[in-house]
């Protein structure tokens, strides 16, 4: 069973990206996901699959 992301949550993967953030805001839900490093701002397509696999952990995003 898919874990159930939202646009806005915050995601937290186990590598980091280069500028050191592990953390990532979700743009884009489906087959494919947007994220955008809130480190620096970068944003990345990655598929489903690779997301859920690489996913630590899930929060709602700030004022919700």
């Amino acid at each position: 069973m898919p874990i159930p992301f939202e646009i806005g949550d915050i995601v937290r993967l186990k590598k980091q990206h280069p500028c050191g953030s592990h953390e990532w805001e979700v743009l884009r839900v489906g087959a494919d996901f947007r994220l955008k490093c809130l480190g620096c701002g970068h944003q990345v397509m990655m598929a489903r699959k690779m997301v859920e696999k690489n996913t630590k952990g899930i929060r709602k995003k700030e004022g919700e």
